[in-house]
């Protein structure tokens, strides 16, 4: 069991969340937005908190970039953020080669900016799942390869909406011929923002043998007061599995080892 906090860094709520997961629950690992406005302290925290492996969470839609607004004007809106319509984003990823020379100028940043943060770099995913998409995922490989990228997390839900099988699908067939070592099924993806202690304890109940990875959304506060993109998400509520009692007594009963995905690559 890989247990994981996205959106590390997004706010001091979320950080603060992260901690106390770490520290007083069932929390392996995070993934760190490096472009977000409570980075820096997200990457305080972690230095402080031995143990918790930290990942890259590649953000490309809805939120900040890492480079100044001018050098990547295709990825992003008048204020200077990235825009929020994947399906047109991911379009123009794929047939316009003046934006796909931008995104992989940003994705180049958000990893040499993790390097500088000074952290191991235990895994790599992204928000919203953009990898799902095989201009981003190629890029990634590519990239990652240069900055010691050995894991990525493989967004294989059960039961997954049938448009992702494919992809899924195919980024498993290129992660693998890559070397790129990652989880064979995830948790959390269709609860995404109310993966409460009810849900994590049935997720628990229907685990298989194999490397699974649970994903939540922790925070002190929950929904707009953490970003306006998530007015409905319950982080508190998620926090609250992380640190219950009952779900880490249900781990315990079903001998489910936590564990990261750096420990999953046999040369680390």
């Amino acid at each position: 069991m890989i247990i994981n906090a996205d959106d590390f860094g997004l706010h001091d709520s979320v950080n603060e969340a992260v901690e106390r997961a770490f520290l007083d629950g069932v929390l392996t690992s995070a993934s760190l937005m490096v472009g977000a406005s409570a980075a820096a302290d997200a990457i305080a925290r972690a230095k402080r908190l031995s143990g918790l492996a930290v990942g890259l969470h590649i953000v490309l839609v809805d939120g900040k970039p890492v480079l100044p607004p001018e050098r990547i004007p295709d990825l992003v809106d008048r204020r200077g953020r990235f825009r929020n319509n994947m399906v047109t984003c991911g379009m123009r990823f794929f047939f316009l080669p003046r934006v796909r020379a931008q995104l992989a100028l940003e994705i180049e940043a958000q990893f040499a900016a993790f390097e500088k943060s000074g952290l191991a770099l235990d895994h790599v995913d992204t928000h919203k799942h953009f990898h799902l998409h095989p201009t981003v995922l190629k890029l990634i490989l590519e990239i990652g390869a240069r900055h010691g990228m050995k894991a990525m997390r493989l967004p294989r839900a059960r039961p997954a909406p049938l448009g992702l099988v494919p992809w899924v699908r195919l980024i498993e067939r290129r992660l693998d011929r890559a070397g790129i070592v990652h989880n064979d099924l995830m948790m959390g993806l269709n609860e995404s923002g109310s993966f409460d202690e009810e849900a994590v304890l049935l997720a628990i109940s229907r685990l298989r043998p194999g490397v699974t990875e649970m994903y939540f959304h922790p925070a002190l506060e929950s929904g707009a007061a953490i970003a306006a993109s998530m007015p409905s998400y319950r982080h508190a509520a998620e926090l609250a599995a992380l640190v219950s009692p009952n779900v880490r007594g249900a781990l315990y009963q079903r001998n489910a080892q936590r564990t990261t995905f750096g420990a999953l690559n046999p040369s680390a």
